[in-house]
């Protein structure tokens, strides 16, 4: 178990020695028993770290297909008639908008285009000028302005809040074409939180989302920012809203794992001291998050960020085979917290669920005593 303990104490260091070897040094050949690389994942059935997909925290084929058409035919219909079928109220939806809006957003940082040259994400341009009452393309539009904002900008700068501004006007416009979609206020939440909306302000946008989608998780993961203490509120205020919600949540609903997020939020800058994950707190947390992914929909599309970030807090509570069991429903995507806060989403992944593998199989368990 020693190896374990060197093993989680880099892992808590964030990552800083383990990944640039692997790096430099491509694959290690002579690791000892119990190490995380002597488990091989494709003994549970695992995907090999170079063919995690990044792009999505968990299975949505037809956004896949449909990117992939628009990606390279540059035409912007396939992408409006699956949003125009996506239903509006759904977590899905939000989910497929945040998907477009960041595929332009890269392809135009790839290609920012020069003399004679065709700037990266022209397909959205050409959507908003063909069909500018598309209530789709309306929030797209406004997504990828927001991501223009935090990508290419610093909060506080001109720079910023004119991207910023021009978002807020974005939202204001998609928000009039499709009055009952509670999208565009969601992804003005990212807007409140750039221009520093007052508590009042950010209470009176939050109302309208929860007047349209009072159960929506991705808006309550968006809100949730604004509330936390290296924004606009405190660790109480977050961890009060998320406890709120979780309180109010019907069953079947991911909203009794906003706390686990709240906690992740709130993370000391070093964590070392094991008690802090046996604290009241995180296992209260993390209890909750379970309790949401057991009672949830299998085909929620939320779910997989909630199992992200449990098996994040599970390798570290070394609580080895409930880690293991996440990784049966996640394993195959990374687009999730805490993963993309990460320079290598896959890497990042990878060596958490060597870590699990490691773990698992020195208190006894195998490929044969996994349940699937």
């Amino acid at each position: 178990m020693e190896i374990l303990w060197v093993l989680m104490a880099l892992v808590m260091l964030g990552f800083v020695l383990l990944p640039y070897m692997r790096r430099k040094r491509g694959v290690i050949e002579q690791v000892p028993p119990g190490h995380p690389d002597a488990a091989d994942p494709a003994n549970y059935g695992f995907v090999r770290q170079e063919q995690l997909d990044v792009r999505l925290p968990g299975p949505d084929q037809d956004l896949l297909d449909v990117l992939d058409v628009v990606q390279r035919t540059q035409d912007y219909r396939a992408a409006s008639q699956l949003l125009a079928g996506t239903e509006k109220e759904g977590e899905l939806r939000w989910q497929r908008v945040q998907a477009f809006a960041g595929a332009a957003a890269l392809e135009l940082q790839q290609r920012p285009g020069g003399v004679g040259e065709t700037p990266g994400g022209q397909w959205l341009r050409v959507w908003r000028t063909e069909a500018p009452k598309d209530p789709g393309g309306a929030a797209v539009h406004a997504e990828f302005l927001v991501q223009q904002a935090w990508r290419t900008s610093t909060p506080g700068t001109d720079e910023f809040r004119i991207i910023m501004e021009e978002a807020k006007e974005a939202c204001g416009q998609a928000a009039l074409l499709a009055p009952g979609d509670p999208v565009p206020y969601i992804i003005e939440l990212a807007v409140a939180r750039g221009l520093a909306y007052s508590q009042p302000e950010f209470e009176k946008l939050w109302l309208k989302i929860l007047d349209r989608a009072p159960n929506h998780m991705g808006a309550h993961l968006a809100a949730l920012h604004y509330w936390c203490e290296k924004w606009h509120g405190s660790r109480e205020l977050a961890m009060s809203f998320a406890e709120a919600a979780a309180a109010r949540a019907p069953r079947g609903s991911l909203l009794a794992g906003l706390p686990l997020f709240a906690v992740f939020e709130h993370m000391p800058e070093v964590n070392l001291v094991q008690g802090f994950y046996q604290s009241e707190v995180v296992t209260k947390a993390i209890h909750g998050a379970l309790h949401a992914v057991q009672s949830a929909r299998s085909d929620d599309p939320v779910q997989a960020h909630v199992r992200h970030l449990l098996l994040f807090f599970l390798v570290r509570c070394e609580r080895w085979a409930e880690a293991m069991h996440q990784l049966v429903h996640i394993d195959g995507h990374v687009g999730a917290l805490p993963w993309t806060l990460s320079d290598d989403p896959a890497a990042e992944f990878a060596l958490y669920r060597a870590l699990a593998v490691a773990g698992y199989e020195a208190n006894g368990g195998s490929p044969a005593t996994l349940l699937h």
